[in-house]
């Protein structure tokens, strides 16, 4: 929310007729100023339009005649006045704008009483100001290096535990590579396993088949050596066949001479 724009000492006269009286005419703060000072009605329209188009009152429309309203409160104007007039008039010393405020005239009973209510709010208020500075002070000096000095330490001291660490994770990676390489020759192995078992088992399926064949060969043999001396035993034979034979024709060749 944007603040508001500062009023001129007539304005803030305007206005205090307005927060004490409430809503009111021209004519009714043309008669309520403070200062008492005879002004024309005119005069004081204009600073009512003033205070409008610095939207610090509104205007409302009652019937023939318009009312104006204030748009902030008291408080929110008067506190920039009260700085702007205890900075410029006081230097900003509180305590002697106040003893001036005082001279300045005389308090009822009621404004004495809101005045002592004030000021016990203010104790309360220095009370509490000192316990919260002692809250936010920082350390001791003392204090402050001994923590200083615990920092680095507790730093070096995971310096140390990480370099531990680091430091035992490739003593457990090295197995790791060891049993890697182990792993290899042992498939190298395997593989030539594997390679001599085949060779072996072809030779030995090509003894088999060579046996079988030999096997089966051996009998024919035998059995041609079984028909080859029956072959003899024929040849035997028919030469003895042949040998009466010639004995006859012999004998019928000498009987022929004789």
């Amino acid at each position: 929310m944007a603040k508001p724009s500062h009023p001129s000492n007539l304005e803030l006269q305007a206005l205090s007729v307005l927060w004490h009286d409430g809503p009111s005419t021209v004519n009714v703060v043309h008669g309520s100023l403070p200062d008492g000072r005879e002004r024309a009605y005119t005069t004081v329209l204009s600073v009512m339009q003033s205070l409008e188009r610095k939207k610090l009152v509104r205007r409302i429309r009652s019937g023939r005649a318009h009312t104006y309203e204030p748009a902030y409160s008291q408080e929110v104007i008067v506190r920039r006045a009260t700085d702007d007039f205890i900075t410029n008039a006081f230097g900003g010393r509180l305590g002697e704008a106040v003893l001036a405020t005082l001279s300045a005239g005389s308090l009822t009973p009621e404004e004495k009483t809101n005045i002592e209510r004030e000021l016990q709010r203010h104790k309360t208020m220095a009370a509490k100001k000192p316990a919260k500075k002692a809250a936010a002070k920082p350390a001791s000096k003392p204090a402050a290096k001994k923590v200083a000095k615990k920092a680095p330490a507790k730093k070096a001291a995971a310096k140390k535990a990480v370099k531990k660490v680091a430091k035992k994770a490739p003593a457990k990676k090295a197995p790791a590579k060891k049993a890697a390489v182990k792993k290899a020759p042992a498939k190298k192995a395997v593989k030539k396993v594997a390679k001599s078992a085949k060779k072996v088992a072809k030779k030995a399926a090509k003894k088999v088949v060579a046996k079988k064949a030999s096997s089966k060969k051996a009998p024919a043999k035998k059995a041609a050596v079984k028909k080859a001396p029956a072959k003899k035993a024929v040849a035997k034979k028919a030469p003895a066949k042949k040998a009466p034979a010639k004995k006859a024709a012999k004998k019928a060749a000498k009987k022929a001479k004789k």
